[in-house]
Formats: structure tokens, C-alpha cells, sequence
């Protein structure tokens, strides 16, 4: 059965300033975050990668990147704009970013046909979480509604550098995702984690699972973020120029109306990313200690 892997890589990356932060050289090739998604979802098994980029930023990613995944596996090119609205919306004139994670997504359709698993482009999310996902497209693959999620630890997933946001699961007996609350402002706090705000700390247990935009999906959802967006971009005031159509919302949606389940699959992987500038030397030492254990080799993908 083929899978894809969906690389969302629309955003700019405002916090992290004064550059792309996707395209960020982090290994001791000059790789970037991208190339380890797409080596360790390669050797999961997936099969082709979708990139959903801005127009914008076409030639320098196909440059940076693009052109040398090529010519190892399948790939295809999904844009993602603020203008790309359904009839009847305009874009306001203020608005300076795409509108969210469901939009991106949703700019797949008739592109992607096949079960697939969602990624953020600057991400690092471990080999774990690309195999459990893998499997289970593989093994749910006439479930229709059915999804899957690897659910990382949050103490795993924070920045040494700032807040930083996720979205905390409730998961019931069964394993399966309840509800996801998008939470801000999550630091670190001494060997715990907590939610900073107003300077005020609130402490939340470091333990929880939380959501890293990593969604096993099959191409019936994208009918379902197609239903959703116009509601969406109908409920929002004429004044409104940054909500925006995120993938949480629309997963917990169906949850609660009953129309999909979604497994929650434990990975205990180290999340890591550039966040925030301060957070790039911290990232390189991380995949340097990576190659030094054995984990990456100098020729990345040899093994893919």
C-alpha cells in the first residue's frame, strides 16, 4: 500500500527572525531538519513526500532541498496562500500569514490520494514516531475515519529558550484521543513544566502527551477539511486577521461529533526544533551526538 509523507513548510517562522527557519543548516553535511523527517519516514516505509510551500519560496526550496530528495524517492509540490480561499471569501487586506495547519493541509487535496502522515516542516521528531504512524496506515488502511497520532511526552518536547505551544491530550482507557486543548506558554519549571502567564507560572504535569502536528490521516479527512473551512472563515469577524483553520481543531471536532477516532500511539523520542534562534546550537550538538551514536550515518541516505 503507498503512503506519503506530508511536509508542511509554509511558514516563515516569525519567532525564530531573520531567515527561513526550515532551511536552517543543523547537521555536519549542511542537512536541515527536513532531511531526517524524510530519511527516517523513508525507512519507515513511506513511499513519496509532498512538500506544501509557499509559491514564494519555490526556487529557493527546490534548491536547498527539492531537487536532491528527487532523486531518491517520488515527490510532489503542494502551495499553500492566504489567497486560496472557497467562493464567496476574500482574504483581508491585513491579514500576512496563511490561515493555519487545515488550510495547508486542505491545499493537498487531488494531490494526495493515499493514507499519509502529516509533519512540521522544522521539527525533529525521532524514528519512533514515523514507524508506529507507518504501521498503522498500513494496518487501518480500510478505516476510513480512523487516524492516529504519536503522542509525545511533553517534558520531551520543550524549548530551553521560551514558551512554546502544544496541544495537551486527553486520552481515554482505550488509548484513543478525547480532546486536545491547545495550550501557550508552556516552559520548563526546574524539572517540571508549567504554563507561564502574564509572568505567572501554573504548573501542568510534565508527563502529559501532547500533540506535535503529527497526524496519520487517510485522504477522506481532506473532504472533511474541505467542509470545514468555509464554516470556519464564516464564523470569523469582519475585523478578524489571524485566527486561523488548524488541524486540532478540526481532529477534536470529529471527535466529539463521533465521526473519528483517533489512536493515541506513545513515543518516548525527544522532540527538538528551532523555535526560537537561541535554539540552532543546541539542535546542532543534538544531531552531532546523534551521529556519534550511531543513530545517522555520514551519507544520510545510504539506508533509505
Amino acid at each position: 500500500m503507498k503512503t506519503s509523507l506530508v511536509i508542511m513548510a509554509a511558514g516563515i517562522g516569525s519567532r525564530f527572525g531573520g531567515g527561513i527557519k526550515q532551511l536552517e543548516p543543523v547537521g555536519p553535511g549542511g542537512e536541515i531538519i527536513m532531511d531526517y523527517s524524510i530519511h527516517d519516514a523513508l525507512e519507515a516505509g513511506f513511499d513519496r513526500v509532498v512538500f506544501i510551500i509557499r509559491r514564494d519560496l519555490e526556487k529557493d526550496f527546490r534548491e536547498i532541498i527539492g531537487e536532491r530528495i528527487e532523486k531518491i524517492c517520488p515527490v510532489a509540490y503542494a502551495f499553500q496562500e492566504k489567497e486560496d480561499l472557497p467562493a464567496g471569501f476574500t482574504c483581508p487586506a491585513d491579514r500576512k500569514k496563511p490561515w493555519g495547519t487545515g488550510q495547508a493541509v486542505l491545499s493537498c487535496r487531488g494531490i494526495v490520494n493515499e493514507p499519509f502522515l502529516v509533519i512540521n516542516a522544522d521539527d525533529y521528531y525521532g524514528k519512533e514516531g514515523f514507524r508506529i504512524a507507518h504501521d498503522f496506515l498500513v494496518s487501518h488502511a480500510d478505516e476510513e475515519n480512523t487516524f492516529c497520532m504519536p503522542g509525545f511526552i511533553l517534558k520531551n518536547t520543550l524549548s530551553e529558550n521560551g514558551g512554546v505551544s502544544r496541544g495537551v491530550c486527553q486520552v481515554n482507557a482505550a488509548g484513543e484521543l478525547e480532546a486536545v486543548v491547545e495550550t501557550h506558554g508552556l516552559v520548563r519549571d526546574g524539572e517540571g513544566a508549567a504554563v507561564e502567564k502574564e509572568g505567572v507560572r501554573t504548573p501542568i504535569d510534565p508527563n502529559s502527551i501532547v500533540s506535535m502536528n503529527m497526524w496519520a490521516l487517510t485522504p477522506a479527512f481532506l473532504d472533511e477539511l474541505a467542509a470545514g473551512f468555509p464554516k470556519f472563515l464564516a464564523s470569523l469577524a469582519p475585523d478578524d486577521i489571524k485566527s486561523e483553520y488548524l488541524l486540532p481543531g478540526v481532529i477534536d471536532s470529529m471527535i466529539r461529533s463521533g465521526k473519528a477516532r483517533v489512536q493515541v500511539l506513545p513515543t518516548t523520542d525527544h522532540w527538538f526544533g528551532v523555535t526560537y534562534r537561541e535554539d540552532k546550537p543546541a539542535v546542532v550538538q543534538a544531531f552531532a551526538e546523534l551521529y556519534a551514536a550511531g543513530v545517522y550515518q555520514k551519507d544520510l541516505y545510504a539506508r533509505s
